[in-house]
């Protein structure tokens, strides 16, 4: 617990990760140290190959296989089971990848009100908060229209806005703005940034982008397995 007596959103202590291939044992993760605490953003620095993917879905609780200890909103994954897990990632975390995986069937405001009816929300407050994130983007004027229908910049806020529909204490971001080109990149970030800190959310950002990284409270960096 912090000194303020606020819990940690996120605390990883001595995360590892191998994997074997070809009858040889690669150890992606080696020892991981993480705390984010409510409110801050953090930039997860490292080349393509680094482990930046690994860790993010070790935090996000998508597969198993790690060692180590991650603790989520003060729950300890690792003594919870897969029921337990469901529902810490429902209820504390949201993700947003490089590619936006938007559902082709549905329109943008669809698109953010589904997870929330996962998440047993009234239709009618999913649909407000809904408008609420995508007209706080500036699709205001594109909630009905399909995926197919709008740029890649307008796609990723789209994601964006599916990311945060649940009010997730933590946000996860693999490359968000990655394939998009320069200039869209950085207005989709800042976008991305004002409106997590808005939310009040925590965010662990994974990137390859120095200058991007500078836009985000804190920079930790992934080296042979470790941060730095």
């Amino acid at each position: 617990m912090s000194e303020n007596g606020v819990k940690p959103v996120v605390e990883l202590k001595g995360l590892t990760r191998s994997f074997e291939q070809g009858g040889v044992r690669i150890d992606v993760l080696r020892g991981v140290d993480l705390t984010i605490r409510p409110g801050e953003i953090v930039a997860l620095l490292g080349p393509s190959g680094s482990g930046k993917s690994t860790l993010l879905q070790a935090v996000g609780l998508l597969e198993g296989g790690f060692g180590g200890e991650i603790v989520i909103a003060g729950e300890s994954a690792e003594k919870s089971d897969s029921h337990a897990r469901t529902m810490l990632r429902r209820n504390h975390l949201g993700f947003v990848y490089q590619f936006h995986h938007l559902l082709p069937d549905f329109d943008a405001r669809e698109n953010v009100i589904l997870p929330q009816l996962v998440a047993d929300k009234p239709r009618e407050e999913a649909e407000a908060r809904a408008e609420q994130l995508l007209t706080a983007l500036g699709l205001g004027h594109r909630m009905d229209h399909r995926p197919s229908q709008l740029s890649g910049g307008e796609q990723q806020r789209v994601a964006v806005a599916r990311g945060l529909a649940n009010r997730p204490k933590l946000v996860l971001a693999d490359e968000p703005t990655g394939n998009l080109d320069e200039a869209t990149s950085d207005r989709v970030l800042a976008e991305f940034l004002a409106l997590v800190r808005g939310e009040g959310s925590a965010a662990l950002i994974a990137t390859h982008n120095e200058r991007l990284a500078q836009k985000m409270d804190r920079i930790v960096r992934l080296h042979e397995g470790v941060l730095e």
